[in-house]
């Protein structure tokens, strides 16, 4: 019969509970020998070293404490990291590869949840529905005398989606429920052919931004990214736009985008900020044609489930010397494909 390997969760106490449940921790246990302490989320406990130095799987998630080498050097058998969270850049580096860990992610799950809130934000930007509801707080007006929003319809309308990463696409596919919408997307790593496949068309971000109705963002945090949306490429968007960023706070430039807003001329939905959270003297906080949710698209919930499933499938995968699916390589890492 084959060993399981010795295996520890490292994650917050918090994240621990959201993750496994009864059912999900006795699937773990028949994958994995699971010693005492089951789990940490300080892995400078005596105890908690004593698992760390023996573990030849760790299953980590939010509060994981990051990877780095002088860790690494003290669990010498260490064979796979299994995130059952998204992204992994904040846990690990280069290192990991060096010593020849392999590491999974649960990003292809996360990203259900993210696509799904990017799709109601699409389809809420495309009546305008959460700025005309702060409009409403005020006075009633009634459809046929809004004006100042543009268009007020999701049928026949461009979305714009800036970065073909696994949110990306799932969000392209999703827009399929709409009628007629062209969508556009603009990546320098995408396959053209891919991108068509999905339905879209890939093309440079300077022709895509004055096409847009909706500008959805999906890049990488990276440092060439920092930005990536200024004033000049907000500047070439049509009147009545509306900015999305599901994806990180840095990719937009939040002065240049709040001094659109405030003209009047675009509309903005963010659920990553830069910084995070916002001061409360932002003027995106009180903005009318902005709306900001405190980072909720991800996993939540019973949706962290998910997650967890996902985890222990790879997990399943890997004990029983089968492909892993979701493996992350230092060259997704350094891509910022990881997340």
């Amino acid at each position: 019969m084959q060993t399981k390997p010795k295996a520890l969760v490292v994650m917050s106490g918090q994240s621990f509970a959201a993750h496994f449940d009864a059912e999900r921790l006795a699937r773990l246990a028949e994958l994995v020998d699971l010693g005492e302490p089951l789990w940490t989320d300080d892995l400078e406990r005596p105890a908690a070293r004593a698992r760390f130095a023996a573990a030849e799987v760790l299953l980590t998630s939010w509060g994981a404490p990051r990877l780095t080498a002088e860790r690494l050097a003290a669990a010498p058998g260490l064979r796979l990291v299994v995130h059952c969270a998204g992204s992994v850049r904040g846990l690990v580096g280069g290192e990991v590869w060096q010593r020849g860990v392999r590491v999974t992610s649960a990003a292809d799950a996360n990203a259900i949840p993210v696509a799904e809130y990017t799709l109601a934000a699409i389809i809420f930007a495309g009546k305008k529905a959460p700025f005309l509801a702060a409009d409403e707080r005020r006075a009633y007006q009634g459809w046929g005398t809004v004006t100042g929003y543009g268009d007020l319809s999701n049928f026949g309308r461009t979305v714009g989606i800036v970065g073909f990463s696994r949110i990306g696409r799932k969000v392209v596919d999703l827009l399929k429920v709409l009628g007629r919408t062209t969508v556009l997307v603009a990546d320098p790593y995408a396959d053209p052919a891919e991108v068509a496949r999905a339905g879209a068309a890939l093309v440079p971000l300077d022709e895509l931004l004055p096409r847009a109705d909706v500008l959805s963002l999906h890049a990488p945090e990276l440092a060439e990214t920092r930005h990536l949306i200024g004033a000049a490429q907000l500047a070439l968007l049509p009147d009545h736009a509306t900015v999305i960023n599901t994806a990180r706070g840095s990719l937009v430039d939040s002065q240049a985008l709040a001094a659109e807003c405030a003209s009047g001329r675009l509309f903005a939905i963010l659920d990553v900020t830069d910084p995070e959270p916002l001061p409360v003297t932002s003027p995106l906080r009180r903005l009318a044609r902005v709306m900001v949710t405190p980072h909720i698209a991800g996993s939540l919930g019973t949706e962290i489930g998910r997650l967890t499933d996902h985890a222990l499938d790879e997990l399943t995968r890997f004990t029983a010397r089968r492909p892993l699916q979701a493996e992350i390589t230092e060259e997704h890492w350094a891509l910022g494909l990881s997340a």
